[in-house]
């Protein structure tokens, strides 16, 4: 652990309950650290990030106040009042954004942004839900000028990939990194000179082999009630909004017009046809 580290790590070390209940700027102010820090330290201690060390924290105050094993969990049990539902949610929601914001490497996704911002075409894998976010950001880019395809059909994306060189950009999101019909088109764009990006909760998956840059996002858990559970695509979000902002930023000549012509567009589109005079 670097010096700063070893401070969070003793933090929570002598005071479970109290950094339980901290958000994880409020942990990184009370021990001078950065939110990055904490992040860092909670996954080089094994949780996934933040929002999960917070509870195994909470869970151990409880155990050392009681003597009992642990029960905080943030998982929706069959029973909960609607209201407890909801509250878990949007907890879930928050730690995941703050987690993945945190750990998210900017210098990896500046170099994705100047890549995507040269392209010459874009293609996007995903499949599930991840295939949805992968049509958020096709659809974003579509709107700025560039060329993108969003491919959630494992033939259809290798047969694109195939066509891929080195000005164009693959960009594979899957939660699990681990998915074989996204790693599969990534590594044939990958080895035809394209420059490959990966949205992905595991940092150390199968798909990293084959990316030039990793994006990370926070590691949501799923439980029985939760499969796809929506903050692994609310963390996956976050970093498509970052990719296109920033695409955007470095566009802006060709972007602002690009953009003010779909508004237009789909405003036109909107407008009543003929009609009566009041």
């Amino acid at each position: 652990m670097t010096r700063s580290m070893q401070r969070v790590a003793e933090a929570v070390a002598a005071d479970p309950a109290g950094c339980a209940a901290l958000t994880v700027t409020g942990l990184a102010e009370l021990t001078g650290t950065s939110e990055a820090t904490v992040v860092r330290t909670a996954r080089l201690l094994g949780y996934p990030g933040y929002r999960d060390l917070r509870l195994a924290l909470a869970g151990l105050a409880a155990q050392q106040q009681s003597g009992r094993a642990p029960s905080v969990t943030a998982d929706i049990a069959v029973d909960d009042p609607i209201a407890d539902v909801v509250a878990k949610l949007a907890y879930d929601e928050q730690q995941t954004l703050a987690d993945t914001a945190a750990g998210l490497d900017t210098v990896q996704l500046a170099a994705a942004v100047t890549a995507l911002a040269a392209a010459r075409r874009i293609d996007v894998y995903g499949v599930g839900a991840s295939g949805l976010v992968a049509q958020d950001l096709v659809q974003k880019l579509l709107r700025i000028g560039l060329v993108a395809h969003a491919h959630s059909d494992p033939h259809l994306a290798v047969t694109n990939a195939v066509q891929l060189r080195a000005k164009d950009v693959a960009i594979a999101i899957t939660h699990s990194g681990s998915t074989g019909d996204v790693i599969e088109p990534l590594r044939v764009a990958f080895e035809h000179g394209a420059t490959t990006v990966a949205i992905t909760g595991r940092p150390d998956g199968a798909v990293t082999q084959y990316s030039d840059h990793v994006l990370t996002t926070s590691t949501a858990r799923e439980s029985e009630l939760r499969p796809a559970a929506m903050s692994s695509r609310t963390s996956q979000l976050l970093v498509v909004d970052c990719l296109f902002i920033g695409v955007a930023q470095r566009t802006y000549e060709t972007a602002a017009p690009a953009l003010s012509a779909s508004y237009e567009a789909l405003a036109h589109r909107h407008r009543p046809r003929g009609g009566t005079k009041r």
